[in-house]
């Protein structure tokens, strides 16, 4: 019988390269949320594969950027940052139509660390020239001595079963840290929040998401159907008759859609109720910081 293997991959990047689509198609099932927006991520959440006799976790990390005005920003930043200390591989992510100032700073702080790098060209479904991918990929090539170095269109799940051939071959001997059926390790109020807020991305526009968070106040199970209450968290007054919308269309629409995928995630009916409240600087001010988003990362 084959040693059993068990090794942590931090999938690090600037923001909108998307890493937690990569994420999505590695476990072939949405586990991390997604939008076109930067910045949707703002935790880093394990994704846990296990197949055969190796058990890979992944940890999808908030985009790593320039922006430090806020304590949000500066937190999301930094829980990109420690995800890659106490891993077997780092996949930094970047986008194959272009390279920024911000993939320059990842690669400074990827390059300090004595591990194996893998670096993902993604989206070359959106190359105008299909011919221009390996002109493309040896510019990268020369950047930095990387593991591997391996394109993919995680949208359309391209070269996805390259990827994961690559970071098999660093993961180590050792038992396996979950059960083979987890999928991840966050509880359900997370995960519900997750969903949420998603929502609230894909539906309010400008900086609203930006200035949003999301906390499930009560989950309850009767008669069959789930119950879930949750409250959104806006900075300023005039963002909550924005969340709202008129005659309350906008927050119908989030809930709609948030219950959907609530209901296929948990495979019953779920009554959903949300609630919309304001917590003025929330996202500069230290204390509510802690209770709305430290504590969901004890």
């Amino acid at each position: 019988m084959s040693e059993k293997r068990c090794g942590y991959v931090a999938i690090v990047g600037r923001p909108n390269v998307g890493k937690s689509t990569l994420l999505n198609a590695i476990l072939g099932q949405k586990l991390s949320i997604t939008s076109r927006k930067r910045q949707t991520t703002r935790h880093a959440i394990h994704g846990i594969k296990t197949e055969n006799n190796t058990q890979v976790v992944y940890i999808d990390t908030p985009g790593i950027h320039a922006d430090r005005k806020t304590i949000l920003n500066r937190q999301m930043n930094k829980a990109a940052l420690s995800s890659m200390y106490d891993v077997s591989v780092i996949v930094f992510v970047v986008d194959a139509n272009y390279w920024s100032e911000e993939d320059d700073a990842v690669l400074a702080s990827v390059k300090e660390k004595d591990i194996p790098v893998i670096l993902v060209a993604n989206k070359i479904d959106e190359l105008k020239e299909k011919e221009a991918l390996l002109p493309t990929l040896q510019d990268l090539a020369e950047k930095f001595d990387f593991a591997a170095l391996v394109p993919v269109s995680a949208k359309q799940k391209t070269n996805i079963k390259e990827l994961e051939a690559a970071i098999l071959k660093y993961m180590p001997e050792g038992e396996h840290m979950f059960d083979e059926t987890q999928l991840t390790d966050r509880n359900d109020q997370f995960l519900m929040e997750e969903v949420i807020r998603e929502k609230l991305f894909h539906n309010a526009h400008q900086e609203i998401p930006y200035a949003t968070t999301v906390v499930v106040d009560e989950i309850k199970k009767k008669k069959g159907i789930l119950h879930i209450s949750a409250t959104i968290y806006v900075e300023k007054q005039g963002q909550k008759a924005i969340v709202i919308g008129k005659n309350g269309e906008l927050m119908k629409q989030i809930g709609r859609q948030a219950r959907l995928d609530l209901e296929a995630m948990y495979g019953t009916k779920v009554f959903l109720q949300l609630w919309v409240k304001v917590k003025e600087g929330w996202t500069n001010n230290e204390k509510m910081m802690n209770d709305f988003f430290l504590k969901k990362d004890e």
